[in-house]
């Protein structure tokens, strides 16, 4: 009874059963394929008939394999060495653990994998038990050399392989679960099969390595591996809290070859690397626009109130006429006096004709020439947005704050603008225009979204931010309107203010000031 109260059994025991349940797995994968050439019905019964066969024939192995061991007579000599039985056991077996475990190891880091294919004949329920037996026995080699080396009393062995078999029998599936979801463990304890192999070639050759240096060996292993899976757990249960949608596309676009500017400067540039890139810049872009759309602003698609054209009713005829003339858009609201003031929507042509054959423009909604104004709030959501403008029939939407006022518009034309970049109309330009490589001059009103892109960073957008233009970004870093000639530098980048017109930021040039500058190449 003085084994109960030896640690070292107990230590030898642990070890031996965990590393016996895991050098078992590739057993119960190819049991699984046998099984299913068998009925469903039948398929349970032949893995408990079939792995407690394998049972019986693993402890005899262990029996002759520990009783081999046991023969220390010299047979032959090799210079000052002399090999017995149990030396050259020990030899073999020790270069088979080597061998195994290096196959193993290239198997799991080339990824190679077992597959079977499904099978619409079922064969009989002898033969596959007598495959199941016969595969154990070819596979539980490494097991019962590994027990060999590892532990010196026979019991112990044979406990082992009992209890193994035993889970393997009771939680064969949650294991190969738990094994395919942690292939680091199964790396770990392939690592310890070379480490007991080497231990054996040693002890072949007559190089006793003390067996507390092995359990001292696999248990700071042991920890060091559980530590490893804790912060694996924490880091996913912390990545979970990103949402699903931005998972999915930064996962996208890294697929794409994108990379921030702050990530490009740490790599070497590699001209003929990134001339091989599967996706264009502008495919990049669009396939982001796609991805973000949803979570972007109201405000940050339409057309702001500053820029729209409209029409007011107490101008004179001749003036509404000239500019229904000059303006490029199909599409105007109608006002009286003010903006807010929004009477209708009416298309230019329509307008025209009024003017023109009665002098004045009919009022009356739908049978006339207006037609009822469509108003949207801005707090609500793009993909809402799209789906109020595929119901509009083709007529434009009023965006408003909470307090009725008209923010801006929103036509189909802005939602494609935010997904594949600018559609300038006549009489506009650009927003970002390039001056030089690493350079550009920007309009105040310039989407961040689209600036980001351009300029290879990710400083620009804010969840948080109440701002959507680059000139909300800057009022926020001056926290006044700033003049002409003003600057600040910002994640290596210069903003310098070249215009400032009716109380707003007009125009920005930009430039690089950082000494690696990836935006040249576009």
């Amino acid at each position: 009874m003085e084994w109960l109260f030896d640690p070292t059994i107990w230590v030898g025991l642990l070890t031996l059963v965990i590393l016996e349940i895991v050098l078992g797995i590739d057993n119960l994968i190819f049991i699984a394929i046998l099984a299913d050439k068998l009925p469903p019905h039948q398929r349970d019964k032949a893995r408990l008939i079939g792995l407690s066969l394998a049972m019986a024939m693993r402890l005899g192995l262990l029996t002759i394999v520990s009783w081999l061991v046991t023969l220390t007579t010299p047979i032959f000599s090799v210079g000052p060495l002399d090999f017995s039985g149990r030396d050259l056991i020990l030899l073999l077996g020790g270069f088979f653990l080597l061998f195994k475990a290096t196959i193993e190891l290239h198997e799991r880091l080339e990824g190679v994998v077992h597959t079977h294919t499904e099978s619409k004949v079922y064969a009989g329920f002898a033969a596959v038990v007598a495959q199941i037996v016969v595969l154990d026995a070819v596979f539980s080699l490494d097991a019962v050399i590994t027990a060999v080396g590892m532990v010196d009393n026979l019991g112990v062995m044979m406990a082992a392989v009992i209890i193994s078999i035993g889970v393997m029998i009771l939680a064969s599936k949650p294991l190969t679960r738990f094994v395919n979801a942690h292939p680091t463990v199964v790396v770990l304890c392939l690592s310890f099969l070379l480490m007991i192999g080497l231990s054996l070639i040693a002890e072949g050759l007559g190089f006793h390595i003390p067996k507390g240096y092995l359990y001292a060996a696999i248990g700071f292993s042991v920890l060091i591996e559980t530590l490893n899976q804790f912060a694996r757990r924490n880091f996913l249960k912390n990545e979970a809290r990103v949402p699903f949608r931005d998972r999915t596309a930064e996962s996208v676009l890294r697929l794409l070859g994108s990379r921030k500017r702050v990530e490009a400067t740490l790599e070497v540039q590699d001209k003929q690397t990134m001339e091989q890139e599967a996706f264009a810049v502008e495919e990049r872009n669009m396939v982001s626009g796609v991805l973000t759309l949803a979570d972007r602003s109201i405000r940050s698609i339409m057309t702001p109130r500053s820029e729209m054209s409209w029409v007011n009713l107490d101008d004179a005829t001749d003036v509404i006429l000239q500019q229904l003339q000059e303006t490029p858009h199909s599409l105007l609201p109608v006002c009286r006096g003010q903006l807010d003031n929004v009477i209708g929507i009416a298309r230019s042509k329509d307008l025209i004709s009024d003017l023109v054959l009665r002098q004045r423009i009919d009022e009356s909604i739908e049978s006339g020439t207006l037609r009822k104004p469509i108003v949207f709030p801005e707090t609500a959501g793009v993909l809402k947005a799209m789906d109020t403008l595929k119901r509009a029939h083709g007529q434009l939407v009023l965006v408003a704050d909470e307090f009725g006022s008209v923010r801006g518009l929103l036509t189909p034309i802005d939602i494609l603008e935010a997904i594949a970049g600018e559609f300038p109309d006549e009489d506009e330009q650009l927003a970002v225009q390039m001056q030089a490589p690493g350079q550009w001059e920007v309009d105040g009103a310039a989407d961040l979204h689209q600036l980001e892109q351009i300029l290879e960073t990710d400083g620009l957008v804010s969840d948080e931010a109440d701002y959507a233009s680059l000139a909300g970004f800057l009022l926020a870093r001056f926290e006044t309107l700033p003049e002409v000639g003003q600057a600040m530098e910002l994640d290596g980048l210069r903003y310098e203010i070249l215009s400032v017109e009716d109380r707003r930021i007009a125009k920005v040039s930009i430039r690089r000031v950082d000494p690696t500058q990836p935006g040249e190449a576009a």
